[in-house]
């Protein structure tokens, strides 16, 4: 009988070898850059004459590789791949579709230090966020193999005399993943095999910033056996094969990961029903948010900083969970802003692949564009206590930026930023810091630092999100854990690592013989 299912060990890098072993892997991973990968639909690997570079924002002269990108064409073929494959794949037993994913988790925990080194040079991770991405992937494996177990069980029905009934749990059908590029490994490889274990075929469109990394896992899959046609890999600009995609008539499903503005239109466009299309189509979509840390005027404040630094810096707040707004008691207001900045301090903004930085690029020319105007506009909306400049030109490094005194219905308090831009407003009772909790469309995670047991419990009730921390940091979710996905404009409230996940790939059938 299978262990139970138990979260990956994250990596001691205070311990030597440990330390030896990771530069090893970035050595490794280092002599592999700028090679070319392609398309994979079905069995073939195919090469396009579009192409798309993959830089490092750590060090942007640095080529990471180059990828082939799909045309609508191509992404035809996918879905066709994907259809014929289906046929087959669904007969495979729940328990034998399980096997693939331990052994691709099996395989990646070898690899561990390798593909945290990727996430390190294409992702700009941090080798401490790196290796907790990679750990989370290999959660995901783990977890929906035994989900897709428990599911394939006889599921409990009444009974009632005369007749056999059976609840059977069938997969959809053929699907479009959507991944983000800010868990390029976890995400990625967590909403794919999802899908896979339940027993359909996808079409995976990586995230262009990240597509190396995708084209790795698909590798690793091949390694543990999957069959082809189960995942096509199919890079390409949105612009170009996303609403092809979604608008497929024989795509059943869409799992998205991304930004609100897309995840809508995929919606929209999902709804619209198709010229000889037989099924309403299901999205499911974790669509951001804009995340808030409470602190109670009786809090531990240093808890409540060390909370607050954590979740708006990590990664460099390129987290959907990430803590943008920190809402505090004015009683306490001035000393927790203090606390915050004189441990932002302290975070070494650096390149990902050096072991010391604390803070890494954001990912892209577009992102820092982005962030830096929002820069602009909280100049005007508040007062940067820390921060506010860009770093090293190398790369898209931008240092942790605080800026105090904001209005609750500020620009930088109500729009996602997605990087690491820190909102401080004041609240005048615990009442007031809830309703600014709730004011955005957002509802997503939220955290509340408070020793006061009879406001936790009244934030239990109203504070409105997917995932909600006491006494801890918004961001980290764990598989199994702390299943993940939020309400309102952050999603369709998809618990990804726990049990209704699997749920909402398969569709339940039952048959009653009469005796």
């Amino acid at each position: 009988m299978r262990e139970p299912f138990s979260n990956e060990t994250f990596t001691d890098f205070s311990i030597t070898d440990n330390i030896n072993d990771f530069q090893e892997a970035l050595r490794k991973v280092e002599s592999e850059l700028g090679r070319e990968y392609m398309l994979k639909i079905g069995a073939n690997r195919i090469e396009t004459t579009n192409k798309r570079k993959s830089i490092n924002p750590s060090h942007v002269q640095q080529l990471i590789g180059i990828v082939s990108q799909a045309d609508t064409e191509l992404a035809h073929e996918a879905i066709q791949a994907a259809a014929a494959a289906f046929d087959s794949w669904k007969r495979v037993p729940g328990l034998a579709r399980a096997k693939v994913l331990y052994k691709a988790a099996a395989l990646l925990r070898r690899r561990r230090h390798e593909f945290s080194a990727w996430l390190v040079y294409e992702a700009g991770k941090t080798w401490v966020e790196a290796d907790v991405d990679t750990a989370e992937a290999i959660d995901f494996l783990e977890f929906y193999g035994r989900e897709m177990e428990r599911l394939a069980d006889r599921q409990p029905l009444v009974t009632i005399a005369g007749e056999d009934n059976e609840l059977v749990y069938i997969p959809l059908g053929v699907g479009v993943i959507i991944p983000p590029w800010n868990f390029p490994l976890a995400i990625m490889a967590g909403m794919t095999m999802a899908a896979v274990v339940a027993g359909n075929t996808v079409v995976l469109k990586p995230a262009s910033p990240t597509a190396v990394i995708a084209a790795k896992f698909v590798e690793l899959l091949e390694d543990a056996g999957l069959p082809d046609g189960v995942v096509n890999y199919l890079p390409g600009a949105g612009s170009e094969v996303g609403d092809f995609l979604v608008e497929h008539p024989l795509t059943r499903f869409i799992c998205f990961t991304g930004s609100r503005e897309v995840g809508l239109r995929i919606n929209e466009k999902a709804a619209a029903i198709q010229q000889d299309q037989k099924w309403i189509k299901r999205v499911i979509a974790e669509m951001g948010g804009k995340d808030t840390i409470i602190v109670d005027e009786d809090a531990d404040l240093d808890l409540a900083a060390e909370a607050i630094t954590a979740s708006a810096f990590g990664y460099a707040g390129q987290k959907c969970s990430a803590c943008s707004r920190a809402v505090v008691h004015e009683l306490v207001y001035d000393e927790v802003v203090e606390k915050v900045v004189e441990r932002t301090k302290k975070l070494r903004v650096g390149k990902a692949h050096e072991q010391q930085a604390a803070v890494g690029p954001v990912i892209d020319e577009r992102a820092y564009i982005s962030i830096l105007k929002y820069i602009e506009v909280g100049r005007s909306e508040g007062v940067i206590v820390h921060g506010g400049k860009t770093g090293d030109s190398s790369g898209y490094f931008i240092e942790p930026t605080i800026i105090k005194d904001v209005a609750p219905y500020a620009r930088i308090s109500q729009e996602e930023i997605f990087g690491p831009v820190l909102a401080f407003i004041k609240a005048a009772n615990f009442d007031a810091a809830l309703d600014i909790a709730n004011n955005t469309e957002y509802g997503l995670t939220g955290a509340v630092i408070s020793r006061n047991r009879s406001r936790l419990e009244q934030a239990r009730e109203e504070f409105h999100v997917g995932n909600l921390y006491f006494n801890r940091k918004c961001t980290g979710a764990l598989v199994g854990v702390h299943p993940f996905g939020g309400f309102n404009m952050s999603g369709t409230d998809s618990k990804a690592g726990g049990r209704d996940y699997l749920l909402l790939f398969t569709q339940a059938k039952v048959v009653s013989e009469r005796f």
